[in-house]
């Protein structure tokens, strides 16, 4: 498997090289950059995550392509929730807010819509994968 810090920084290129939009596998994906801080390290971390778009907010979901654990980017939004997005060629301060319950399921059966690899993920795992909306701060 190739690692992923090499893959991210090939898609974080192809990202702002144009202007937000990535090919390949994410063709036509709604894609943002993720600027958080590291929950153990407090060191800058940098995702590219596919999102649902919610109205003025951003909806990403910590899929792990299905994995048995969460991602270290979801506990670094656990530990500090107020972190930057970059959407398109612009840069967005947002706050995290993890979404629960029936919203939950909606937002995540739409993205199913959107996205049928995301109902794979789900059914590849035992936990309920977490749902986060990111909303904007002032």
């Amino acid at each position: 498997m190739s690692d992923p810090n090499d893959w991210n920084a090939k898609i974080i290129d192809e990202f702002r090289r144009n202007e937000g939009r990535v090919g390949g596998p994410f063709d036509g994906a709604t894609i943002l950059l993720l600027h958080s801080t590291g929950a153990r390290t407090g060191l800058p971390r940098l995702h590219p995550l596919v999102y649902l778009p919610d109205g003025d907010r951003r909806v990403v979901f910590a899929s792990k392509g299905g994995a048995p654990n969460n991602p270290h980017w979801y506990h670094n939004l656990l530990a500090h929730p107020d972190v930057r997005i970059e959407v398109g060629t612009a840069t967005v301060p947002v706050r995290a807010v993890v979404i629960t319950g029936p919203e939950r399921d909606e937002l995540y059966a739409r993205q199913v819509q959107r996205r049928p690899a995301f109902g794979d993920y789900e059914r590849k795992t035992t936990r309920v994968i977490p749902v986060i909306a990111l909303e904007p701060r002032s």
